[in-house]
């Protein structure tokens, strides 16, 4: 590809306040957190952070209660180079509690409604038809359909719902192989999706074709010790969506969102250690 690469996120933020513990409590028992903080995360807001650390700029389309907490993500965003499209709800922004154990995992408690953006809200989503790949967190049929227009389009099965009755090809569907979650049966989706990839953490993964081609990806070599997973898999995929940008192969693809989960495995919460253009040179 010649010129610099036109990437953005369809989907949600949740404002997440952490607390790093050594260990998830039981029930019945008290933990003592040695660190507390808080910033705009979830898995749209993780994914258009690490994409604009990889493009130099990408482009968030996403949904926010009209409040502070939700006035703030934007601002939080914004900050690191992401150029923020909000539609703003009369509502409380989501929110969400999560753990960070000295076993280097994350455990989550979210709060609220899930936001995500409409294609009838007054965003500028045009600009998505000129946009080299679109990751799909969250949204209705209409804003699937506005994602589609890109010339490739990754998304969750989180969002499985909108993706099943909107009936549009997806390019790669990245998903853990390890979380019900985000299990996606066979023939579920009409289209198939194009690739069906499937993570398995420190193991690495898996994908499937349309076509019946199968293969397999190693991990990365972590960059350093590992602290954290929060936001491994959203960074991840926004590898995996600027990797499809960059070369329209799936193996380079996985090589670099191998390398962004890495990364992100090696920084304190969403945002420390994630993997820049710099580094990924």
């Amino acid at each position: 590809m010649s010129g610099p690469l036109r990437v953005a996120v369809v989907g949600h933020v949740e404002v997440v306040e952490f607390a790093v513990v050594p260990h998830v409590p039981a029930p019945g028992e008290i933990v003592h957190a040695r660190e507390v903080f808080t910033c705009a995360a979830g898995g749209g807001g993780v994914a258009a952070t690490q994409l604009t650390k990889l493009a130099e700029t990408a482009t968030f389309f996403t949904a926010l209660g009209d409040d502070r907490p939700g006035r703030a993500a934007a601002v939080e965003l914004s900050a690191h180079g992401t150029i923020v499209h909000t539609a703003w709800r009369e509502t409380t922004t989501r929110r969400a509690i999560t753990h960070l154990s000295d076993d280097n995992e994350r455990t989550i408690t979210v709060m609220g409604e899930r936001l995500v953006p409409h294609g009838d809200d007054d965003l500028p989503w045009d600009e998505l038809a000129d946009c080299d790949a679109v990751y799909f967190t969250g949204g209705d049929v209409a804003a699937l359909h506005h994602a589609r227009r890109a010339r490739w389009l990754v998304a969750t099965p989180r969002a499985l719902d909108t993706l099943r009755e909107g009936r549009v090809k997806i390019d790669a569907l990245v998903g853990s192989a390890v979380d019900p979650g985000e299990a996606v049966p066979a023939g579920v989706l009409d289209p198939e999706p194009r690739y069906v990839v499937r993570t398995r953490g420190a193991e690495g993964g898996e994908w499937t074709a349309s076509e019946g081609r199968t293969g397999r990806w190693t991990a990365s070599m972590l960059p350093g010790e590992p602290i954290d997973a929060y936001g491994c898999g959203d960074a991840f995929a926004a590898g995996l969506t600027f990797g499809l940008a960059e070369a329209g192969d799936i193996d380079h693809a996985l090589e670099m969102a191998a390398r962004c989960g890495a990364h992100a495995l090696c920084g304190r919460g969403p945002y420390e250690g994630q993997l820049t253009l710099r580094s990924a040179a």
